[in-house]
């Protein structure tokens, strides 16, 4: 009893004293941050308010500095494609692919280490043939899970913005017809659907951020084509950078487009309603065709045995 509550005590003193640490260190960061925008801060060095439009794109942790020395590789061609990837499943952080290999090597290393430690605390350790293959299986298992994780993660987002993007084109159809200009429609339809279509909504204001940060239109488009990689997005993009070239009205093109969107998607419903027929042809062949078939042929095979076989054995 007297351990359990030393150990209470302990866990409940780290507890404590990480909340503590946790309110000091963000209530330095709102005064260094409050601080800055007022100008009091070293205008020697440049820095940027918290939420600007500008973004670093450097990372600064000397541990993940540390990290990202010892791994990088003279691929560069990999490096960018782990980059783009990330970016794809969402994480576009400057540091995300060093956290990705700080994640793919302690699975690697750790989920071997735990597992032997594990057996070996419990009084059954790995011995024989079992001490090279589990450990091995799972540094396999840790380095390949992560990379399955990123894939779902990309097509799933994928997904859901190739859902959420037609509804916000028709919000923006109706805020251009209404008077508003592309980048303002921009900035009205991501605060419109923050709370319904969260993903296009972040790529929507982070568009209009580029905009009013001084990017260029067709430049700030082709960044959200490329980070976005959805056919849907990629022909969005095409056409406004078209129509501003040509000058045509950008809410009739818009309005054209959209027609198609929701022709478009009419018609993937109708390919998934013509595909449940033959889905629930396995089912059925599964499920109710043993049923059935011992259903008919239970009867006679009653009859053949009651009847049939006493007079073949001449009872």
């Amino acid at each position: 009893m007297a351990q359990w509550f030393d150990l209470a005590i302990q866990a409940f003193t780290f507890l404590a004293v990480f909340a503590v640490v946790n309110l000091a260190q963000r209530a330095i960061g709102s005064q260094l941050a409050v601080r800055r925008r007022l100008g009091g801060g070293d205008v020697s060095t440049p820095q940027f308010a918290e939420g600007s439009v500008l973004r670093d794109e450097k990372v600064r942790n000397p541990i993940l500095l540390w990290v990202q020395s010892v791994t990088a590789s003279g691929e560069t061609k990999d490096t960018q494609k782990l980059r783009t990837d990330l970016s794809l499943a969402g994480f576009d952080q400057p540091s995300a692919p060093i956290w990705y290999v700080i994640v793919r090597f302690s699975l690697a290393i750790g989920g071997p280490v735990l597992l032997i430690g594990g057996l070996a605390l419990a009084g059954r350790p790995l011995t024989g043939l079992g001490a090279f293959i589990f450990p091995l299986a799972i540094c396999g298992l840790g380095l390949v899970a992560p990379k399955a994780v990123l894939d779902n993660r990309i097509n799933a987002r994928r997904e859901q913005l190739e859902h959420e993007f037609p509804d916000a084109l028709d919000l923006m159809v109706v805020c251009v017809e209404a008077g508003l200009g592309l980048e303002a429609a921009f900035v009205r339809v991501a605060a419109e659907v923050t709370e319904s279509h969260p993903r296009i909504a972040d790529e929507f204001g982070r568009l209009a951020d580029e905009l009013a940060a001084g990017r260029g239109r067709a430049e700030a488009l082709r960044a959200l084509a490329e980070r976005l990689n959805v056919d849907s997005i990629r022909s969005f993009v095409a056409l406004l950078i078209q129509t501003d070239l040509l000058g045509v009205s950008i809410g009739q093109s818009l309005r054209t487009y959209s027609a198609e969107m929701r022709e478009t998607r009419f018609m993937k419903a109708e390919e998934k309603a013509m595909r449940i027929p033959v889905l629930m042809t396995v089912p059925i062949v599964a499920c109710f065709m043993p049923v059935i078939m011992v259903a008919l042929l239970l009867p006679p095979m009653i009859d053949v045995v009651r009847t049939l076989l006493p007079a073949m054995a001449g009872r």
